[in-house]
């Protein structure tokens, strides 16, 4: 296809540019494939010094490239750039490490024993190094139990972890590495490994308590954290410290989930005349139905939207009413108004504070309101702290309910009920610290209010 001329013409530039791609640019010809091959059939053409010689890493440089990749969390990238080989080639070490051992990444030279009598004292070099490779197989195996058994993040300062922890690490790697070598590693006395082996292997004498832990837990939409768990259990005549409860959660991994996300936004601009902010964020109350506070709240889901709007009572939190639909219109509130009001006694006429959402703005709504008696309050536009305890139940009812679980298998219909369920254990069995751990409904009839 080329002439023996072009042939030359091109090596002798690329004995000048050192550069295939540049030589190519220039020429216009050949492809890469082409002029790599013709670099190889032509060596009288190109000088030896020109032809990069392939170097092979020494062993301790692959071993701690690998170290440092596993064991310290750097990237390929950033440890390939430091020693001046490629990321594939560090890549190659790693995966022939985590396959095979460290035998793997020793080159002929370094296995072969020397010839010349005057090199003789090589050997050492060998064993030490032989040494040095067992020293970090057994460190990188303990990052592995580390990340495994005790699920930490591979950045874990060794430190850090208690004597329990080491103790299983050790109980994990012991048949393939002396208890000695492990103890010096982890930084663990030998009288501390016996005493921790010694309560691991005991019977769990909170067995009784940690499965009434996971229960109650479980059975209150993940939500309890260690002290409102501390309280059912008081409840139940069960004493025990917070510290306990606290450590048994931790070891059973029961986690309260916090989540954020932008809430729904029902302003649609000034459509008629504000009323004063006659809460001005003073949330308490003394009796029931005195201070009510409203707002809507929007789900997504992938069966599609469904929107929340409830009445919250400043006494306790109890939500007074509430509707559930999939549209945020008019009738969603008027309707949970309409339901509230039916509560009220005859001389009960107590505020209504929401922000400024074109449903509280609507004729239909301020007609509801007058006729019932009832006052308007509304926040400032756009602050939600005005309105902050009815955003509070929202954030608690998203974060124990919503967020953190799969509804793609879950109809509209579906959802809705399980919120309705979720809004009526709310009322009789969510237990509140400023309640002193009793539920709304539980606290309305400890002071005699009723319901």
């Amino acid at each position: 296809m080329y002439s023996k001329e072009q042939v030359i013409a091109a090596l002798l530039l690329y004995k000048k540019l050192k550069s295939i791609p540049k030589t190519i640019k220039l020429l216009g010809y050949p492809s890469q494939g082409s002029l790599c091959t013709w670099i190889n059939d032509y060596p009288d053409v190109i000088a030896p010094s020109q032809r990069k010689p392939i170097i092979h890493a020494p062993i301790e440089l692959k071993l701690q490239a690998v170290h440092r990749c596993i064991n310290n969390g750097e990237t390929v990238k950033s440890v390939s750039e430091d020693i001046g080989y490629t990321k594939t080639a560090v890549s190659i070490w790693i995966r022939k490490y985590k396959q095979e051992g460290a035998v793997s990444l020793m080159n002929r030279k370094d296995t072969d024993l020397p010839i010349n009598p005057s090199d003789i004292q090589s050997t050492d070099d060998i064993e030490a190094l032989k040494a040095q490779m067992y020293e970090m197989q057994m460190e990188i195996d303990i990052l592995k139990e580390t990340i495994n058994v005790l699920k930490k993040d591979p950045g874990v300062n060794r430190e850090a972890l208690s004597n329990r922890e080491k103790a299983v690490i050790v109980d994990a790697l012991k048949n393939k590495y002396s208890l000695p070598k492990l103890h010096k590693h982890l930084h663990l006395s030998r009288s501390s490994y016996y005493y921790q082996s010694k309560v691991l292997k005991s019977e769990d004498k909170y067995i009784n308590l940690r499965l009434r832990i996971i229960y109650l837990f479980h059975s209150n939409y993940n939500a309890f954290g260690y002290r409102k768990i501390h309280m059912l259990l008081k409840r139940e005549g069960i004493t025990t410290s917070e510290k306990v409860i606290r450590r048994i959660m931790k070891q059973e991994g029961l986690i309260v989930k916090v989540r954020k996300r932008r809430k729904y936004n029902s302003y649609k601009g000034e459509i008629s005349p504000a009323v004063d902010n006659l809460i001005k964020r003073d949330f308490h109350a003394d009796k029931p139905n005195e201070k009510w506070l409203t707002d809507i709240t929007e789900f997504a889901i992938k069966a599609g939207r469904v929107y929340l709007s409830p009445i919250i009572d400043c006494l306790d939190g109890m939500p007074v009413a509430w509707t559930i639909g999939t549209s945020p219109n008019a009738k969603l509130v008027n309707t949970m108004l309409e339901e509230a009001i039916s509560t009220l006694k005859d001389n009960e006429h107590p505020i209504v504070h929401s922000d400024r959402g074109c449903h509280y703005r609507w004729p239909e709504w301020i007609k509801i309101m007058d006729e019932a008696g009832l006052i308007r309050s509304m926040s400032k536009k756009g602050c939600s702290p005005d309105n902050s305890a009815c955003e509070g139940f929202f954030g608690h009812l998203k974060n124990e309910m919503f967020y953190g679980y799969n509804w793609d298998d879950c109809s509209l219909e579906e959802f809705i009920q399980r919120v309705d369920a979720y809004i009526n254990w709310y009322r009789t069995s969510r237990i509140k610290t400023t309640l002193g751990g009793l539920s709304p409904l539980e606290y309305r009839r400890e002071i005699g209010v009723g319901v």
